[in-house]
This record gives structure tokens, C-alpha cells and sequence, in this order.
């Protein structure tokens, strides 16, 4: 029996509206102008709230397409495409975003009938066929996409599914100038470090949302406006998780040279380990550093600059919590007391926060851009 596709859209957005403020009807409308299900594959990785689960549209029409039209983001590429899909287990490289994300990312950018619009990421080529349909027009919708194999197969599903926005293969990090100044920048990977060329190719007042890694746990998104003056301000409006741009997310390696140095910390490394958004923004700023979980729990803090510079924190039920350092920075003191900043400025929380982006670099405040949060500046500056 074929699906009712209205009946499961409807259902889609139900699932996902209990969880957010109402859907606008323009979004509502995309949605099911542009139905998912063309854009996952036969074969895929839905990752559920039991875990990563194989979706067959072979073997088991009914749970694909019940996989496609529930609420979970689904996997369609493994370690850059090294790794078989069917083998389940392996680096996500390429995904099609989940419905609530998708949806949050879109309501941020409010794209409007004649915009120009930049996308970065065009993975399975969803959002570029939603972001076609939002502003009426799919050849003023530039999407790029870094992995040849999936803008390959992204221009495909596209042109089956009689959508043609203008698609670029190559480093979303470099934008596309050619077709410049853009209204909107909508982004489908996270950066720690927003490349100021997104902001250099847009007109004054155009909204770019990213989501924004900023190497502590829990990422958010931001949303930014360019300024008259060459930069862009704004605050992180919600929560999100995406894969890393690629030209971003390589991490340094832990290689130990046995130099390093172990004591005992009165900090639970748990406290680091799980600290709310707006203590794991307020490290990143002051720190410089990157941290992670391992399979064992230990967390581990990293210089992305430099491989040397690298401590570990480890909690152990029945004894004292312990960290191991390599390099002359004093990692876990740097953390902490980054941490300790963050409760004294009274716990703020995300909806404080906001970064400013400018030819120079990027910069996190709280409450107004004067108020800088940095290494250079001191811990806060009202």
C-alpha cells in the first residue's frame, strides 16, 4: 500500500512541533512542497533515540519510510565514504539533517521570496530544495558542497526532483563571490571559527546562520546580521549538533612523550565535563582550547594549535580525580578557572551570550558587544 505523503508530513511536523514554537505556514508549506523521502536514500543510518539503526527501503519499506518522516537525523555517509552504510558503525561524514534542526535553522534565517542565498553544505540537497521553494526562485540559491561524490549525487536527486538551484563543489569556507552579495547564509555544518568571507559576501543586513561548535560539550546556533561596517553581530537563539566543516574539524592527536605531569584535582572533572552552554562558550573564549569525551569518560583538553599541549582529566568513583598534563600550559588551572569566571558572572546562560565577527577575527560578549569575553581582554569587561 503506498503512504498517504500528506498524512506523513503532517505527522512529521506534529512530532516535532511539541518541542518548539509553532511552524510558520510558509515552512509548513515547504515541507510538504518538498517531501523528504526523495532526498534519503534506499540505504541509510537512522540514529533513533535506541541508537543507530539501518533503514532498508528494500528489505523493509514500511520502517524506511517510517524512519524518514519521524524526527531523527539520518546518516547517509560513513568516514567520507570509506566505510560501507550497511556496516552501521563508523564517522558520520554526510547526513540528512533532522526535521526539528532543519526547521529551527530555517525559522533563524526567515528567507523570503527573492532572496539570494548562500548555502553551505548541500549534503543530500534537501534544504537547498526547501530554501528553493521559501524564496521562489531556485537559481538565486548557490549551495556548495565540499565532497564530490555527494554533490554528485545531491545534483541528481535534485534535478529528479525538477528543483535547480546553482550548485558549487568546492569549500563552503570560501563562499562563492560570483554570485555575491547574498541575503541569507544558511549553513549545514558546524564551525568553531566563523570565516569572515561569509560575512564579505553579503549586503548589509543579510542573516547568516551557522551552527557553532565551540568545543565544549553542547553547540549551538548563532545567528548573525552583517553590519554596514564589514562585520556581523548576533546571539545564539537555540541548541543544535551537526558535523564539523571539514576544513574544521580535524583535532590534534595525544602523543606522549611520558613528560608530562599527573596530580590530583579538587575539581570534579564531571563538573568541565557536563557545564551548561554558557560556561562551555565562556571557556572556549578564554582558553583557546577543545575538549572531549573518550569512550572511558576521561576527558581530555586540547590546544588545537599545538599536539603538545594536551591534559586529561579522569573521575574515579572510589578515589580522588586525577589529571595528566603534557606541555608547559597549565591546561586544567586555565579550564577551571575559566569555569569559576563563568559562576561568578553569575551562571549566565545562552540567551546572554553573542559574538561579533569582524575582518580581525571573531569575538564572544555577554549582554552587548562591549562587554568582550577573551584571553587578550581579560575575563569580562563591562
Amino acid at each position: 500500500m503506498t503512504p498517504d505523503l500528506d498524512a506523513s508530513v503532517d505527522g512529521m511536523i506534529a512530532a516535532i512541533s511539541g518541542t518548539r514554537a509553532p511552524i510558520s505556514g510558509t515552512i509548513t508549506n515547504a515541507l510538504h512542497a518538498v517531501p523528504r523521502h526523495m532526498f534519503v536514500p534506499s540505504v541509510a543510518v537512522a540514529l533513533t533515540d535506541a541508537g543507530p539503526e539501518l533503514i532498508d527501503r528494500g528489505c523493509d519499506p514500511e520502517a524506511w519510510w517510517a524512519a524518514v518522516y519521524g524526527t531523527a537525523a539520518i546518516v547517509t555517509q560513513l568516514d567520507k565514504g570509506a566505510t560501507d552504510i550497511r556496516t552501521v558503525e563508523g564517522r558520520y561524514t554526510s547526513s540528512n539533517s533532522a526535521p526539528g534542526t532543519v526547521v529551527d535553522l530555517l525559522t533563524q534565517l526567515d528567507p523570503e521570496p527573492g532572496h539570494r542565498v548562500l548555502e553551505v553544505g548541500t549534503g543530500t540537497g534537501w534544504t537547498a530544495a526547501l530554501l528553493s521553494h521559501l524564496i521562489g526562485d531556485a537559481s538565486r540559491v548557490t549551495s556548495i558542497e565540499v565532497d564530490p561524490a555527494l554533490a554528485e549525487q545531491a545534483a541528481k536527486t535534485l534535478a529528479a526532483a525538477e528543483v535547480h538551484p546553482h550548485l558549487i563543489v568546492g569549500d563552503g569556507a570560501d563562499g562563492w563571490p560570483e554570485r555575491a552579495p547574498y541575503d541569507r547564509v544558511h549553513v549545514t555544518c558546524a564551525v568553531h571559527t566563523v570565516p569572515y568571507a561569509w560575512i564579505e559576501q553579503c549586503r548589509p543586513g543579510a542573516v547568516i546562520v551557522t551552527p557553532y561548535s565551540p568545543g565544549f560539550d553542547t553547540d549551538q546556533s548563532l545567528r548573525l546580521v552583517a553590519m554596514p561596517d564589514g562585520s556581523a553581530v548576533g546571539r545564539f537563539p537555540g541548541y543544535t549538533s551537526y558535523m564539523m566543516m571539514r576544513s574544521q574539524g580535524a583535532t590534534p592527536g595525544n602523543p606522549d612523550d611520558g613528560s608530562g605531569r599527573r596530580f590530583n584535582t579538587a575539581v570534579d572533572p564531571r563538573t568541565i565535563a557536563y557545564a551548561p552552554a554558557g560556561a562551555g562558550l565562556m571557556m572556549s573564549a578564554l582558553t583557546g582550547l577543545r575538549m572531549r569525551l573518550d569512550d572511558e569518560q576521561r576527558l581530555f583538553l586540547v590546544d588545537p594549535g599545538d599536539p603538545g599541549q594536551w591534559g586529561a582529566a579522569l573521575y574515579e568513583p572510589d578515589d580522588e580525580p586525577w589529571v595528566y598534563e603534557l606541555g608547559d600550559r597549565h591546561l586544567w588551572e586555565e579550564v577551571t578557572g575559566a569555569y569559576f569566571e563563568w559562576v561568578g558572572c553569575g551562571e549566565p546562560g545562552l540567551d546572554r551570550f553573542g559574538m561579533t565577527v569582524t575582518p580581525e577575527g571573531q569575538q564572544l560578549w555577554l549582554d552587548a558587544p562591549q562587554a568582550t569575553i577573551g584571553p587578550r581582554r581579560g575575563p569580562y569587561q563591562a
